[in-house]
């Protein structure tokens, strides 16, 4: 979902007949979409019979009509109407009648909770003439101010655009004067005097006197809601859960009931289950004499819940059989708002409440334990975002550390989960020294590159000062599930030094840093973490159903069980090496879907790949390339014997041959500092010739992938021959090597033809040469628009197609990755244009259109081909479920990645006809 149409693309004049208004006893709780969650399951309530005040929902269409036109449907005005007077029968009286008024409150709803975006205003009827008439009906003058003095503040402040502190600078005021500690303090003569003072703060602020005709209250209050889903905060919580901009909100229209008569009145929040937990119990909060607001605002300390029991034993009991019909009719933890109005006990609102990640897993098996709902409606309750949170180590939050401890130095994008502590290094090879003599490290640099791979898997965290979430230190981070924030911008990296600078002050090598990469904010100093169990039972050191399993554990693993059962998605790893291969082993993953073999290049290799590039002969290159071979062969052995029995998809070198050679800027200062010194270095001269030789102005799009092995004799050969001689090695050992060789970069199906040619034609050499029966599949990469174009042909010489959906998005949308996250994406995400990310999230109507096409081209051409995807797509929640309806055969993620993979497949496969679970 994304908030990309805030500026609503409306129908201008509603149809003749179509219907704004609904009473309470009209909808239900599956219209959602119409009457927004709280209008829904006010009728929900309504039509199970529990005592909810009577009223009526303006719905969201209506909403869309004023957004679109600036004005209300032209029919709006008359349904309003005609409700009212509905509901001003049934209750006996009228909107603000003088002596015994109908008060109402108005209240936005959307389809989607979002709590505290909108706008809502009480006590709507109140004037100076009707508020002596509640005095004496209700008994109790100081409460009829109260009501008043409320009405103008919270209209004064949402509807007509006053500052609400010049309100609450008044009311403390009053206070001081009288010496009160708290509002109730204040009696009714206090009250009096308040209100007019807020009547003079809205008519010097607001241009305008209090309005004192009822319906012009509710009416402008019923416009503010519609104006108040386009607000910025609201914008922003929507990007944030994404959730469409074009939903709109519906408007309720509640006759008011009081909390704030005295001691036998009052109101409260409960939930069925704890929210934090997700055990069974009374939880909540219960304020006596008080209104909904001053729960929320904290003006005074609620009690308990379980006092209710104490204060009005009635009430609570018909609460609990409350709590218990809707949890039981909607199948989860409810979260309940009621007031109590002299002993009576009225709903004002139920919904699905939302939970922690561990609370979800654990109420999701407990309802199935009772019986409430099957498996595939608890894969409905939980995903992939909260697994991974539960994944993670996290810091102690700052309340549970009374505010004391580390210095927050800054925040940065918290690119991968976790809590990482450790001493600052600013290199690589201080951080594996450390590492290895037994210190703690934070690699902290303004951003990694691949030589910076051994340092980052020697961290407990890394930190950049640039880059964003699909940055290289971010995208490897996840991968080895380490603790990443990077484009902490306000952190001044300086390596040289061994120096952050943030402000005053300086974090110096070997100082303690900690960096959350939950909420990407950094510290100094040692925040406590608190260790994950989840992790400690994917990786098998505990096991559901020991006697000293977590119950979260043994939630996670029912819930793991269930996905796997229900999903059709194969989930495969990316993993380069025997260590991540058996990780991803045990995390549940069915195959290696991409092993990057330009990773196999770096460290002590670097030094043969220069030998290769620099080759003036094709003896030199020969030579070179042999003695690449036992490396290449050595490390496929190992990925074959981790994965022994599971397809291995091995990608043949990718990335553009400089990415192998010395920095430009750092070898010419080399070479030009040496000839000042009349030091000569042969082999950095040839170096810097060869660096400005393949310099590429875009290397992303330049002499790389398939490229590399038509113009480079014999690369690509060595690489299938390790291939093909490490499965030949293990099947002599009575292993089961299922290796597939994917050719990346493909644009046409004649660069595959010809490599695949060379392909077959050595393992044909090998099978001759060790007497052994080798079946490799040979496939290729879709990562550009033409390939995924063109996929019918390029189906006819490939058996499998992956993928490669980082550099198809970069392709199609004409983005540079690094570039574009560190330049211009918050803005675009600020202004809507993106609801996430297309790095993050598969861009569903662009690249999965072309995914969709190549999909159902490639089949036709061949109905055997397998179908995969090898970008960091597969391990997201979103993606999985596009890549399942499509029908891919598998995805493939980061190790750390596949349990989320794992359970976002089964939830897809269990999605009720793709609506999302049946509450």
């Amino acid at each position: 979902m994304s908030e990309s149409k805030d500026t609503h693309v409306a129908t201008d004049t509603a149809p003749q007949d179509q219907k704004f208004v609904y009473d309470f006893t009209e909808g239900n709780k599956d219209l959602k979409g119409l009457l927004g969650g709280k209008g829904a399951n006010l009728a929900e309530m309504t039509n199970l019979g529990l005592p909810v005040p009577p009223g009526f929902t303006i719905t969201s269409e209506a909403c869309k009509v004023y957004l679109a036109t600036g004005t209300e449907p032209a029919a709006l005005r008359d349904e309003v109407g005609a409700h009212l007077d509905a509901l001003e029968r049934k209750m006996g009286k009228k909107l603000g009648q003088a002596d015994d008024p109908l008060l109402v409150s108005v209240r936005s709803g959307a389809k989607f909770s979002m709590p505290g975006m909108m706008d809502t205003v009480l006590n709507i009827g109140l004037s100076d003439k009707s508020v002596a008439g509640l005095a004496k009906q209700s008994g109790d003058e100081r409460f009829a101010w109260d009501s008043y003095r409320r009405l103008i503040q919270m209209f004064g402040k949402t509807v007509l655009g006053v500052d609400g502190d010049l309100f609450e600078e008044a009311l403390d005021d009053a206070k001081r004067a009288k010496k009160a500690a708290t509002d109730i303090d204040l009696d009714a003569a206090d009250l009096k005097k308040l209100v007019k003072q807020f009547k003079k703060i809205v008519s010097r602020d607001a241009g305008r006197d209090f309005p004192q005709d009822p319906r012009e209250q509710m009416d402008l209050a019923i416009r503010s809601v519609f104006e108040s889903w386009n607000t910025d905060r609201a914008k922003l919580y929507r990007r944030q859960e994404r959730i469409p901009g074009d939903l709109g909100t519906a408007v309720n229209i509640c006759s008011m009931v009081f909390g704030n008569l005295g001691p036998d009145s009052g109101t409260g929040v409960a939930f069925t289950r704890d929210p934090a937990s997700g055990h069974q119990g009374v939880y909540g909060d219960y304020l006596q004499n008080a209104q909904g607001e001053d729960v929320v605002a904290g003006i005074r300390n609620t009690v308990p819940l379980a006092d209710l029991e104490t204060i009005d034993k009635t009430s609570y009991d018909r609460l609990m059989r409350i709590m218990e019909v809707l949890e039981t009719h909607y199948r989860d933890l409810c979260d309940i708002e009621f007031t109590i109005e002299r002993g009576e006990l009225w709903m004002l609102q139920t919904r699905v409440g939302k939970r922690t990640a561990g609370a979800a897993f654990r109420i999701a098996t407990q309802l199935v334990d009772q019986g409430l709902i099957d498996e595939a409606e608890a894969l409905q309750r939980v995903n992939g975002s909260q697994l991974a949170q539960l994944m993670f180590p996290r810091f102690e939050d700052d309340g549970a550390r009374g505010g004391k401890g580390p210095e927050l130095l800054g925040r940065g994008i918290a690119a991968s989960p976790g809590a990482a502590v450790g001493k600052a290094v600013f290199d690589s090879y201080t951080a594996v020294k450390w590492s290895r003599s037994g210190e703690r490290v934070i690699l902290i640099r303004r951003e990694t590159n691949p030589d910076d791979l051994d340092g980052m898997i020697a961290a407990e965290g890394i930190l950049t000062s640039r880059g964003g979430k699909t940055s290289h230190a971010a995208v490897v981070a996840r991968g080895m599930g380490k603790t990443c924030v990077c484009g902490a911008e306000e952190l001044e990296v300086d390596t040289k030094r061994r120096r952050m600078t943030v402000g005053k002050t300086v974090v110096e090598e070997g100082d303690i840093v900690s960096v959350d990469g939950s909420t990407g904010k950094v510290y100094l100093g040692e925040v406590p973490v608190v260790p994950s169990p989840v992790v400690e039972y994917f990786e098998g050191r505990m096991h559901a159903g020991a006697d000293d399993a977590d119950e979260l554990v043994e939630a996670v693993h029912r819930m793991m069980a269930y996905a796997d059962r229900r999903r059709r998605l194969r989930v495969r790893a990316n993993a380069d090496n025997a260590e991540d291969a058996l990780r991803a082993r045990r995390f549940g993953a069915q195959g290696i879907g991409l092993c990057r073999t330009e990773h196999m290049f770096l460290g002590e290799r670097r030094a043969m790949v220069e030998k290769l590039i620099l080759a003036d002969t094709d003896d030199e290159r020969e030579q070179a390339l042999k003695t690449l071979l036992p490396y290449q062969k050595k490390d496929f052995v190992e990925l074959f014997e981790a994965m022994d029995g599971l397809p291995v998809t091995v990608r043949l070198l990718d990335p553009p041959l400089h990415e192998f050679l010395p920095d430009i800027t750092e070898l010419s200062v080399r070479v030009a500092l040496a000839e000042s010194r009349k030091d000569h270095n042969e082999n950095d001269l040839r170096l810097l010739q060869a660096v400005h030789k393949l310099h590429e102005q875009n290397p992303m799009l330049g002499l790389r992938g398939v490229r590399l092995g038509l113009v480079i004799p014999g690369l690509f050969a060595m690489q299938v021959r390790a291939i093909a001689e490490a499965a030949a090695e293990r099947k002599h050992a009575k292993g089961d090597p299922r290796a597939e060789i994917m050719i990346p970069l493909v644009g046409t199906v004649q660069e595959l033809e010809i490599v695949r040619d060379e392909a077959e034609q050595v393992i044909a050499e090998v099978r001759k040469s060790t007497g052994i029966d080798l079946r490799l599949s040979l496939g290729t990469m879709i990562e550009l628009p033409r390939a995924a174009l063109t996929a019918g042909q390029i189906a006819e010489a490939a058996e499998f197609f992956s993928f490669g959906t980082n550099d198809l998005t970069q392709t199609v949308w004409g983005f540079s990755r690094d570039d574009v996250e560190a330049s211009f994406f918050t803005a675009y995400l600020e202004k809507g244009i993106f609801g996430v990310s297309p790095f993050e999230t598969i861009d569903m109507d662009g690249v999965g259109e072309l995914v969709r096409g190549a999909c159902e081209a490639g089949r036709r051409t061949r109905p055997d081909l397998k179908l995969g995807i090898c970008g960091e797509h597969g391990g997201d929640p979103e993606s999985v479920h596009f890549f399942h309806k499509v029908g891919l055969d598998y995805v493939s993620c980061s190790p750390f990645r596949i349990p989320v993979a794992r359970l976002e497949a089964g939830r897809a496969a269990a999605e009720p006809d793709g609506r999302g679970d049946t509450r």
